[in-house]
C-alpha cells in the first residue's frame, strides 16, 4: 500500500536530481545574464572613451556611430599631452604631491586614533567614539561655508594647506574601519607585549600595524581615488593654474578646446590610466582588506 502511494520523485531519484540541476544551471544563467548586462553599462561608456580617443576629429559625432576608428590616431595621445594648454607634467607632479602627502596624513591620524579607541581605556571613550562617528551624519555642503572661512582667517586659501592638513586629523569612516579590524586582535599579544615592557607607541608600531595592513591598503587605496579626481576641492581653494592638480587641468583643457573632443579624451584616458593601474595592481589585497574587515568586524 505505502509503494502505490509513494510520490514520483521517489520512484525517480535520479529524475529529481537532474530537474534540480538543470533548475541551478538556469538560475546561474540568469544571475550572469544580469551581471553580465549591468556591467556592459560601465564598460561601453569607458569603451567609447578608449575609441574616441584614437579617432580623427570629424569621427567623433557620427550617424550612425563609427566603433573602429580608421585611420587609428595614436599621434592624439601625443598632441594631448604636449599641448602647452594642458601640461601634463606639472600637473602630475601637483597630483601626486596633493595623493601622496594626503594618503600618508591619513594613515598615520585614523591609525593612532583607531588604536586609542580599539586598546585603551580611558573616561568617555565610548562617548567620543561615538561622536567621531556622528561626524559622519553631516553632509558636506552644510560645513563648506564655515570650514572656507576658517582657511580664509588662517590665510590657507590659494595654497594646498586646506587639502592636506585636514588628512592629518583623521577621518570617521577610516577611523571605524580601523577599530573594528584592531578589535579582533588578541589581547593575549599586547599583554605579552606590556610585561616585555613595551609602551603603546612600540605595540602600535611593531604589532598592531603588521596585523591589519589589508584594512590600511583599503584605506590608501580609497583615499588615493578620492584624491586623485578630487575636483571640488581644488577648484575652490586654488585659484593659481600653476598649483591644478589633473582632474583641473582637463577642465581648463576643455575650455581651450571645447570642439577638440579626441584630444579631450586622450588625455582624461591619460589621467585615469595610473589608478587603473593602481586596482590591478592592488586588487588582491584590496578585495583581501575588505573581506576580513567584513568578516571579523564587531
Amino acid at each position: 500500500m505505502q509503494s502505490e502511494m509513494a510520490s514520483p520523485a521517489v520512484l525517480d531519484p535520479a529524475g529529481l536530481k537532474r530537474r534540480r540541476l538543470i533548475r541551478r544551471v538556469l538560475w546561474k544563467g540568469l544571475v550572469y545574464l544580469v551581471l553580465t548586462a549591468t556591467a556592459a553599462l560601465f564598460v561601453v561608456p569607458f569603451l567609447w572613451l578608449i575609441i574616441t580617443s584614437l579617432k580623427p576629429l570629424e569621427q567623433v559625432f557620427t550617424d550612425p556611430l563609427i566603433w573602429i576608428p580608421h585611420p587609428i590616431m595614436w599621434s592624439n595621445y601625443v598632441e594631448a599631452l604636449t599641448t602647452p594648454a594642458f601640461r601634463f607634467t606639472l600637473l602630475l607632479r601637483n597630483t601626486l604631491f596633493y595623493v601622496v602627502t594626503t594618503t600618508i596624513g591619513t594613515l598615520i591620524s585614523s591609525v593612532i586614533v583607531a588604536y586609542a579607541f580599539a586598546r585603551l581605556r580611558f573616561a568617555g571613550r565610548d562617548i567620543l567614539f561615538t561622536i567621531t562617528l556622528s561626524t559622519m551624519m553631516l553632509p558636506s555642503i552644510v560645513t563648506l561655508i564655515p570650514t572656507y572661512v576658517l582657511f580664509k582667517w588662517l590665510g590657507w586659501v590659494g595654497s594646498y594647506a586646506p587639502l592636506v592638513v585636514p588628512a592629518f586629523f583623521g577621518s570617521a569612516f577610516n577611523i571605524f574601519l580601523l577599530r573594528q579590524f584592531m578589535r579582533t586582535i588578541p589581547w593575549d599579544l599586547t599583554d605579552a607585549a606590556y610585561v616585555d615592557g613595551a609602551n603603546d607607541f612600540v605595540i602600535l608600531w611593531k604589532i598592531v600595524v603588521p596585523l591589519i595592513t589589508p584594512a590600511l591598503l583599503v584605506i590608501a587605496v580609497f583615499n588615493i581615488m578620492y584624491t586623485w579626481n578630487d575636483f571640488f576641492g581644488p577648484l575652490i581653494y586654488l585659484g593659481d593654474s600653476n598649483q591644478y592638480p589633473l582632474v583641473m587641468g582637463l577642465y581648463a583643457f576643455r575650455t581651450r578646446f571645447s570642439i577638440k573632443w579626441n584630444l579631450l579624451m586622450a588625455a582624461s584616458l591619460a589621467t585615469c590610466f595610473p589608478l587603473i593601474a593602481l586596482f590591478f595592481v592592488a586588487q588582491r589585497y584590496f578585495i583581501e582588506g575588505i573581506t576580513l574587515t567584513g568578516l571579523k568586524g564587531v
